[in-house]
């Protein structure tokens, strides 16, 4: 855990450090087995393109989870972020070519919202594969 940020400390465009996260078949059976989502569209080639999708994608709530990752890194603290949100608007597509895909995270705080809450708002970029797979995505959190 990093050492927590403090609210004085933070200007409106503040870039938080970005970060890519790998994504594997491996990765996916591994979330599949955590979150209980087992659909075919995240393990099984065959049936994924038999539904018109390119290949296997990964969960959009592991997709989200990522990316929220470079705000709880940022913070320190986990319990910091207060509310999260996205629209998913492009798949991760993970190929089974030994590489997988990667999601590629930027965020900056786009407000400070509440002087006495300590609260700002990031917002993320989410890319992988140079489309973006997740919009309006915004994170309030509480700084120390």
């Amino acid at each position: 855990m990093g050492a927590r940020i403090a609210y004085a400390d933070v200007e409106v465009g503040t870039e938080l450090p970005a970060q890519r996260f790998p994504v594997t078949r491996e990765t996916l059976v591994r979330y599949a087995g955590a979150s209980g989502d087992f659909n075919p569209i995240h393990w099984n080639e065959r049936f994924a393109k038999e539904v018109d999708l390119p290949d296997v994608i990964a969960h959009g709530m592991f997709t989200m989870a990522e990316a929220a990752r470079v705000v709880t890194d940022w913070t320190g603290d986990p319990g910091a972020l207060v509310d999260y949100g996205v629209r998913f608007t492009k798949p991760v597509v993970v190929p089974d070519d030994g590489k997988g895909a990667e999601i590629e995270v930027s965020a900056k705080v786009a407000a400070k919202l509440d002087d006495d809450a300590r609260t700002v708002r990031v917002d993320l970029t989410a890319t992988s594969a140079g489309q973006k797979v997740l919009g309006m995505s915004r994170a309030v959190v509480r700084l120390a």
